[in-house]
């Protein structure tokens, strides 16, 4: 089990939250990337909100799956091939975790309490080593 079930609760609950209000959170999502690694820009399409909404759709599919990695092993294989072919490196999830504590940070307000982002966090490094580990994402 990668998430407590409280953990799990709480991080499914706050991405609901999240995307009760979805218009301006991946657009948000991508203008901190690019704040954190603006070297990042160029491997990115200019329809945003597009990717946006892609990043979105992703999220909440791998947050609903978190703790089933026999069930979600192809996708994380998947996602993990996408992103070596586009140039990610290791590295670069680190400007990617920061920037979706930002977003979540931003939209959830004074709900994003330390628990809450200690359980993101969590959650985040446990997709991300998977991701890089499955997808053979290189340094």
């Amino acid at each position: 089990m990668v998430l407590s079930e409280t953990e799990l609760d709480m991080v499914c609950s706050s991405l609901e939250r999240l995307q009760t209000d979805f218009s301006g959170h991946p657009q948000y999502f991508y203008q901190s990337l690019f704040r954190h690694a603006p070297e990042l820009r160029e491997m990115f399409r200019e329809d945003l909100e597009g990717q946006g909404m892609k990043f979105m759709t992703t999220l909440s599919v791998i947050v609903s799956r978190l703790n089933d990695d026999a069930g979600s092993a192809e996708q994380y294989l998947g996602l993990g091939k996408l992103h070596a072919t586009l140039g990610i490196q290791r590295a670069h999830f680190v400007p990617m975790g920061e920037a979706l504590m930002d977003t979540l940070r931003e939209g959830l307000g004074d709900d994003f309490t330390p628990e809450l982002e200690a359980a993101w966090r969590k959650a985040y490094d446990h997709v991300s080593s998977t991701m890089i580990r499955r997808g053979a994402i290189g340094a």
